[in-house]
């Protein structure tokens, strides 16, 4: 191989990898230590006041009279018919009509005229996409006969669930119920008797004034309130007046705390993003409906959430899977971006929410270069400093395990072996709250603050990205840098990983030695196959198309991974770079990824 750029030859002469000790197999079973104390000074005021309030609603919204005090004015009927943008697939509808419901990979039988409100979940993610009617749009595309057993699905469960119950009267899956049956309320009106309509129409308005009052808290206030208005635009007469009014009034501040000026959501998530985006898209349709002008606060967040959308979505169409963000599909993405006239232009460079891109006419990287959302933003944050992901033409080749806030069951994945980054030992710079502490706040990601340095340079044909983070300075002393150098005429990516000791750290009395292990997560389908050399693996990915992936690391395997997708896990593979970091001096792995036939094939 040819020395091309700033790093030097990587000499491919180690022995075969043996059987080490640590971190093998599938990321989730992966032990931690995490660098916080599960109740550190900042976490026992939220622990002690949500236990304190999640109490007192349970109390006042499960008194027996308490369902009264949601009867507003009465709505006569239906007036708009708010438009969903999401692609729907009628699979999930037409199994609903031959009565069975497969949501989150689990499935539940119940035929009519029986109703799956009775009797339990497979899991608490099919519950929760369950109640959040997960599965409407899709029986609405069954016409009429689908409208129908909608509408007596919707009848059956608020017979069931009439009082107010902490799961199924949950604030995130309230939100989702409401928007759901929002966009379908007046076209299973149009099939139903006059008692029934009048009854749908309650049922509408009562959810979305519960959506109105606490609790709820900062997260998720914008998609409360785009949820509730879009159900006041869809209630006809004064009813749905007063919910849009009250909504659209409580979202521009929402708004301004949810979507930062770069047009990224406040979680950090690019799903998040998506889908906020894709919600305010059926807002802004539904008032049209109305002939009424939308906030310009809400104008202006969908600007900016189009062009951050545009940004983390990469060349195959889907969205980088950074920080709880899943790669979605590229017909939802498209579906979001499609009202916009810059279609089809290029992405602006630099970084959106702590995402950076740099591109040659075959590669497209990202990497994630900002601390993880602190705080109630972190339900969806990840312990993965410096994670990336590469695209080779259209075919994603180094991504992510695609975990998301739905895979509740598999929080390990939220760790740094769960991406394309490097970890020390078996500790993490960050971790899910769990046990009953995680039961009251959710799952939100604890940890020291991280602090990162990023420099950025680009010249003629090569793009310099380099980035440093302190998460392993507690444990180990030493700082994590990753120094990319894309050399855009030959599509090459040359890459290091440095870890030194932090200033300072030196005299502090530690291991000698830290294992270290750099993963590259494969997208699922992608082929690898590991040379003679023993340090050089050819990637096939989709197309065909053929890269190298060479490394001086001491110890090069390929492993069996896992990757999370709609709620499926699938199989997927793994390279793992494995050695051993002193840390009272400076350790370099150096790595590259090539077009195969490119600077030599190894035997």
């Amino acid at each position: 191989m040819t020395p091309i750029g700033p790093f030097a030859r990587i000499e491919a002469d180690a022995p075969p990898p043996g059987e080490i000790p640590g971190l093998r197999g599938a990321p989730m079973r992966t032990p931690v230590r995490t660098t916080d104390a599960a109740t550190g000074p900042g976490l026992w005021p939220a622990l002690v006041g949500r236990l304190l309030t999640r109490q007192l609603w349970i109390e006042l919204y499960g008194l027996p009279g308490y369902a009264l005090t949601l009867k507003g004015r009465v709505a006569q009927g239906f007036a708009a018919t708010p438009r969903d943008f999401r692609p729907v697939d009628p699979g999930p509808g037409k199994l609903v009509l031959g009565g069975k419901f497969l949501l989150a990979g689990a499935s539940l039988e119940a035929a009519a005229p029986e109703d799956p409100w009775n009797r339990p979940s497979p899991t608490r993610a099919f519950a929760a996409e369950l109640h959040a009617f997960a599965w409407l749009p899709s029986l609405m595309l069954e016409g009429e006969r689908g409208a129908r057993e909608a509408l007596r699905l919707t009848l059956a469960w608020a017979t069931v669930f009439a009082r107010w119950s902490p799961f199924a009267w949950d604030p995130l899956i309230l939100a989702r119920r409401t928007f759901n049956l929002a966009c379908a309320a007046r076209r299973m009106g149009q099939v139903a008797t006059e008692a029934e309509r009048l009854r749908l129409a309650d049922i509408l308005g009562r959810q979305a004034r519960q959506l109105l009052r606490p609790p709820g808290g900062v997260a998720g206030k914008a998609e409360r309130m785009v949820a509730v208005a879009v159900a006041g635009c869809a209630l006809a007469g004064g009813a749905g007046a007063g919910l849009r009014r009250k909504a659209l009034r409580a979202l521009p501040g929402a708004l301004a705390r949810t979507v930062g000026e770069d047009g990224a959501h406040a979680s950090r998530s690019p799903e998040a993003g998506l889908e906020l985006l894709l919600d305010l898209l059926t807002l802004e349709d539904a008032l049209a409906q109305l002939s009424e002008a939308p906030p310009e606060a809400m104008l202006a967040a969908i600007r900016r959430l189009t062009a951050a959308t545009r940004f983390h979505t990469l060349p195959d169409g889907r969205l980088i899977t950074l920080q709880g963000g899943g790669p979605s599909n590229p017909a939802r993405v498209a579906a979001a971006v499609a009202h916009d006239e810059a279609d089809g232009a290029e992405p602006p460079v630099g970084a959106v929410g702590g995402v950076a891109r740099i591109r040659s006419p075959l590669l497209t990287v990202a990497a994630d270069v900002a601390a993880p959302a602190r705080g109630v933003w972190s339900a969806a944050a990840c312990a993965q400093p410096l994670a990336l992901e590469i695209v080779c033409g259209r075919d994603r080749m180094v991504t992510g395990c695609g975990w998301t806030p739905r895979a509740t069951d598999r929080q390990g994945l939220r760790l740094a072996p769960g991406h394309s980054t490097l970890a020390l030992g078996e500790a993490s710079t960050g971790a899910p709250l769990g046990g009953w502490k995680g039961g009251l706040l959710g799952h939100r990601l604890i940890g020291r603050p991280l602090h990162l340095e990023v420099n950025r340079r680009d010249g003629e044909g090569a793009v310099w990205l380099e980035a440093e983070h302190d998460g392993w300075v507690h444990d180990f002393g030493l700082l994590h840098q990753r120094r990319l150098y894309l050399d855009q005429r030959l599509d090459e990516v040359r890459a290091e990983e440095r870890l030194h000791p932090a200033p300072g750290q030196k005299d502090v009395v530690r291991a000698i030695a830290a294992p270290y292990a750099v993963r590259f997560q494969l997208e699922p389908g992608v082929q690898a196959s590991l040379a003679r050399d023993r340090r050089s693996i050819l990637l096939r990915g989709h197309s065909g198309r053929g890269w190298w992936f060479r490394t001086d690391g001491p110890d090069v395997a390929i492993e069996p991974s896992v990757h999370i997708d709609e709620g499926l896990t699938r199989r997927s593979l793994q390279i793992v770079v494995r050695g051993s970091a002193r840390t009272d001096s400076e350790t370099k792995i150096r790595w590259k990824l090539s077009p195969a036939g490119a600077g030599g094939e190894p035997s």
